[in-house]
């Protein structure tokens, strides 16, 4: 089936639920089983049975059983949020003595945790260039865990030559682990360029209405146990409530996407003429160093990039955010509204450099009329202006 129509119709079986379109929402902790014999063989049920709230009902696995599908891979695990899909991958392949490769250009909290608790393990991370693509396999050692990749990366979009890396990471019988939420399966199925685990902030385009915090690994065969003793054993769980959320959100994925694709790429344009800016930092504009293999593996780009503006505007940044009126200041994104932040220059790379000459904003566009968007924009460059 086509992604459009997977979205309909993954995860959702009516004559299981009594002819509901939706799968209901289920919530427990405790499971009633009719015999002793019944209970003590809850666990040779196989992943889907439910047996304990913690670990799952009808609710959580039909979304499970959705993102599966959607990504390509075997099973996924939902989590409570996008860093708990970071942290329960990267423990699921640890261990003392191991090295673990992460782009220099990764989400900050996951540098975080890789600097600190897994160091405390006694991990050693070596962050690399997001552009190293099948010169990784120079950086990979005897002790490697794990390849991680994010692509496009935070703050600035690189794009990773995945299948390059991955085919490299393979040779030598090392997973790769790679952070999906940007695109999401709808732009792009990992597995098809050799992920072996992918994981997400479910929070974002996923549940798309910003109200709903839930992350999803999935996994291939040969890595799934792994991940799913990982996620056990870190005692991760998700109300069924906020899995019904992310199958509804999943539901109209591929409208949102399109549509809010369209209206960045008409903003991302626009402000590429600008007098204020001097670049735009989005894989799918033809100016971007990236933009080839961003068309090799994607089929399409999501509405988050980066703006960065001429040196002299530094001093007048501030007077722009604030005098906006559509575009929200916010941290988050992947929902119907726009949102705006400023992005720390050089952010906490160790290995490559990143030092834009002008201050850097990070845009999310949403569904608005991107010339409402664009008239907002102009409003807040006159204002810093006057």
């Amino acid at each position: 089936m086509k992604n459009d129509t997977l979205l309909v119709h993954a995860g959702r079986d009516p004559q299981a639920h009594r002819g509901m379109v939706n799968t209901p929402v289920y919530r427990t902790s405790t499971v009633i089983f009719p015999t002793l014999a019944s209970y003590e063989d809850r666990k040779k049920q196989g992943d889907k049975f439910v047996r304990y709230g913690r670990h799952g009902t009808p609710t959580t696995y039909a979304f499970e059983e959705a993102m599966a599908r959607l990504e390509g891979g075997h099973k996924s695990r939902v989590v409570p949020n996008g860093l708990a899909a970071v942290v329960a991958s990267l423990t699921a392949f640890a261990r003392p003595g191991g090295h673990l490769l992460v782009p220099d250009n990764v989400y900050t909290p996951a540098r975080r945790f890789c600097e600190g608790r897994l160091a405390s393990w006694g991990v050693r991370t070596e962050f690399y260039d997001p552009h190293l693509g099948a010169r990784i396999a120079e950086r990979l050692t005897a002790d490697t865990i794990a390849v991680y990749c994010e692509s496009p990366g935070s703050q600035t979009f690189e794009v990773q030559d995945i299948p390059a890396i991955a085919a490299a990471a393979h040779a030598r019988g090392i997973p790769v682990i790679a952070d999906n939420t940007w695109a999401t399966p709808y732009f792009l199925r990992p597995f098809e360029l050799g992920i072996d685990v992918s994981i997400h902030a479910a929070t974002k385009y996923i549940g798309g209405h910003s109200d709903l915090m839930l992350g999803v690994i999935t996994a291939g065969a040969s890595h799934w146990d792994a991940v799913h003793r990982a996620v056990d054993d870190l005692g991760y769980s998700v109300s069924p409530d906020d899995c019904y959320q992310g199958l509804r959100g999943l539901r109209t994925l591929g409208v949102r996407l399109r549509q809010q694709m369209e209206n960045a790429l008409a903003l991302a344009r626009w402000l590429q003429a600008q007098p204020e800016v001097a670049g735009v930092n989005y894989p799918a504009l033809e100016t971007h160093p990236d933009h080839a293999l961003w068309r090799r593996d994607f089929s399409g780009a999501a509405s988050l990039f980066s703006v960065e503006l001429r040196p002299d505007f530094a001093p007048r940044l501030e007077k722009l955010v604030d005098s906006l009126r559509l575009f929200g200041i916010g941290s988050s994104w992947g929902g119907y509204e726009s949102l705006i932040n400023v992005v720390k220059a050089g952010g906490s790379r160790s290995v490559t450099k990143w030092a834009p000459a002008g201050p850097v904003l990070r845009l999310h566009v949403g569904m608005e009329d991107p010339q409402d968007l664009m008239d907002d924009l102009r409003r807040g460059f006159a204002a810093a202006s006057a």
